[in-house]
C-alpha cells in the first residue's frame, strides 16, 4: 500500500528545505496543508516563545473512525541537527545520501516522511484507527526545546511512537538516559606573555589540566561524559585570562549521573585551586531518563505491529535522549522506533529508501494494532 515514489518525493522534498533549529516555519508551512488536505486538524502551539524559533510546535489530529480504538501518537521533529542549505543528493543502488558537503537531514525528516506517507495511506484506503496524532516538534537538536515546551493541553493520545533512531527498522528502544549539561567559567588573571608571564593565571592551563584527570568518554555502559567546546583567548602574547567550556554527562542511572557530574566538578576546582584561579559552573538539567518493558503496552503494540511485517524485531537501549524523553516524563509512555537514518549528525549521513518504505509500514501496522488492542 505505499507509495515508494511519492515517499521518496516527500523525503526529498523535506531535506531541500533548510531547517536548522529554530528555523523550522518554512517548512512547517509546506507540510501544515499536506496534512489538512487529508482531514486532519492542525494547531501551532506557542513553544517558540520559549525556544526563541520561528515556529511552534505542529499537531496534527487525524479522528478516529472506529469507535473504543486506542488513541495514539506518532512523533518526529522539523529541525536538523546543523544548516544545510546548498544540499546536492546522490542516489545510488536506493541509498539516499549527500555528496560529503553537508548533512542529509534523515535525522529526523526520515521519520516524517514515513509517518505523513502512512497517514495518507491510512486515510486513502479508510483503514480503521482510532484517533491518530501527530506531534511535530521544532527545536529538538538543541535540548528537546519543542518538546519540553509543548502545549499539553493538546495532545489527547494515551501513548506514543517517536520516529528518531537508527536501524534496524522495527526495534524498538525502551529506554534513554539522564543528560546534564554543564556551563563552565575558568577565571584567571592576565599579563603580557613575553614581560611578565609569572604575573598571569592561564585559564587554559586550568581547563587543560582539569580535562587531564577526568573521566570521559565511555565510563561504563550506562554513562557517558564529554567536553565539547572550549572558547578562550585573545592573542598568543596574552596569558588567557578566561574560558569557556560546555561539556555534558549521561547516564540511565542516576546515581552514577550524579557522580560523574560531581567528579567533574572536582576536578574543575582542584585544578582551579592550584593555580589560584576560579571556577564557575551552571549544571543544566536537559531531561530524565525512562525505562519501558516488553509488557507495557506501547511497546507490545510496536513489536507485534513489527512481527505482522516480518521486521526485525527486539528491544534496545539509547544513550541519547530524544523527544521520548520528555513524553515519558509528562506521563505519556512513549517508545523510539529504529528507523533507516545512517550516520547521523555527519556529512556521511545516509537512508535507504527499503528503510523509508519499511518504516511506513510499520507506522501502518502500529496503527491498526493499536486500534484493534482496545
Amino acid at each position: 500500500m505505499i507509495n515508494r515514489d511519492r515517499l521518496t518525493g516527500l523525503f526529498l522534498d523535506m531535506c531541500r528545505v533548510n531547517t536548522p533549529a529554530r528555523k523550522e516555519k518554512v517548512l512547517v508551512d509546506i507540510i501544515q496543508p499536506q496534512l489538512e488536505a487529508l482531514g486532519l486538524t492542525c494547531v501551532r502551539d506557542k513553544a517558540n516563545v520559549n525556544t526563541g524559533g520561528d515556529c511552534g510546535n505542529l499537531i496534527a489530529t487525524l479522528p478516529a473512525n472506529m469507535p473504543g480504538a486506542t488513541p495514539i501518537f506518532f512523533s518526529s521533529h522539523f529541525d536538523t541537527v546543523e544548516p544545510n542549505p546548498n544540499l546536492i543528493v546522490v542516489i545510488e543502488d536506493g541509498l539516499i545520501r549527500t555528496d560529503g558537503t553537508s548533512i542529509l537531514g534523515a535525522d529526523d525528516k526520515g521519520g516524517m516522511a514515513p509517518i505523513i506517507e502512512a497517514v495518507r495511506v491510512i486515510t486513502e484506503n479508510d483503514i480503521p484507527h482510532g484517533e491518530i496524532q501527530l506531534l511535530l516538534t521544532v527545536s529538538e537538536e538543541i535540548g528537546l526545546l519543542g518538546a519540553h515546551h509543548i502545549d499539553r493541553s493538546l495532545i489527547s493520545a494515551g501513548m506514543g511512537f517517536v520516529l528518531d533512531t537508527g536501524p534496524p527498522v522495527g526495534t524498538v528502544v525502551f529506554t534513554a538516559p539522564t543528560q546534564d549539561t554543564l556551563d563552565i567559567t575558568i577565571t584567571g588573571r592576565p599579563a603580557h606573555a613575553g614581560f611578565e608571564p609569572e604575573k598571569g593565571i592561564s585559564a587554559i592551563q586550568v581547563i587543560a589540566r582539569a580535562i587531564e584527570r577526568m573521566k570521559l568518554g565511555r565510563i561504563d555502559a550506562e554513562t557517558t561524559a564529554n567536553v565539547g567546546i572550549i572558547q578562550g583567548g585573545q592573542a598568543t602574547n596574552i596569558v588567557c585570562p578566561e574560558v569557556k567550556v560546555r561539556a555534558e554527562a549521561r547516564s540511565r542511572d542516576g546515581m552514577k549521573l550524579r557522580n560523574q557530574v560531581q567528579h567533574m566538578m572536582d576536578t574543575l576546582h582542584e585544578a582551579a585551586g592550584e593555580f589560584g584561579a576560579t571556577v564557575d559552573v551552571k549544571i543544566n538539567h536537559m531531561y530524565d531518563t525512562y525505562r519501558l518493558t516488553e509488557n507495557d503496552e506501547v511497546v507490545r503494540i510496536a513489536q507485534t505491529a513489527a512481527r505482522s511485517l516480518n521486521l526485525e524485531t527486539g528491544l534496545r537501549e539509547a544513550g541519547g535522549g530524544s523527544d521520548a524523553n520528555v513524553f515519558n516524563a509528562m506521563g505519556i509512555p512513549t517508545c523510539v522506533l529504529g528507523t533507516g537514518m545512517r550516520n547521523i549528525h555527519t556529512h556521511q549521513e545516509c537512508i535507504h529508501i527499503d528503510d523509508l518504505v519499511r518504516s511506513a509500514e510499520w507506522v501502518v501496522a502500529i496503527a491498526k494494532v493499536a486500534a484493534n488492542s482496545a
